[in-house]
């Protein structure tokens, strides 16, 4: 039960991704490709005991932080102009996916007693 819960965890990691790259184009709009390239899923690792399994999907580049929470504008001068915002991309991200990873959870517990009485 262990590899399955494991490869299914990497799908769901995978299918978070899609969904995040996917919202974070339609929310940005510089197309450099850095931001996007550096969006990742780790990998599965357990927390606080064995039994608790998780993965994430992170923004690996030196800027993504900016981008997700917001900046100050300064000059060179050191002047404050303004403040850009946060897109907040993961956080949507993640509660547009919240419901189709419980459903995805229901089948997968199903399939797994399915396969288990047999």
């Amino acid at each position: 039960m262990n590899k399955e819960s494991r490869k299914f965890l990497q799908k769901e990691g995978n299918k978070l991704k899609k969904k995040t790259l996917s919202k974070a184009k339609s929310l940005t709009n510089k197309k450099t490709g850095n931001y996007y390239k550096g969006i990742k899923r780790g990998k599965v690792y357990s927390y606080k005991s064995k039994e608790n399994k998780s993965v994430r999907v992170y923004g690996g580049s030196s800027h993504s932080h900016l981008i997700e929470y917001g900046h100050r504008q300064m000059t060179k001068d050191g002047k404050e102009v303004g403040f850009v915002q946060g897109k907040h991309v993961f956080e949507k991200a993640k509660n547009e996916f919240k419901s189709e990873f419980n459903s995805d959870c229901e089948k997968f517990a199903e399939d797994l007693l399915k396969e288990l009485s047999k």
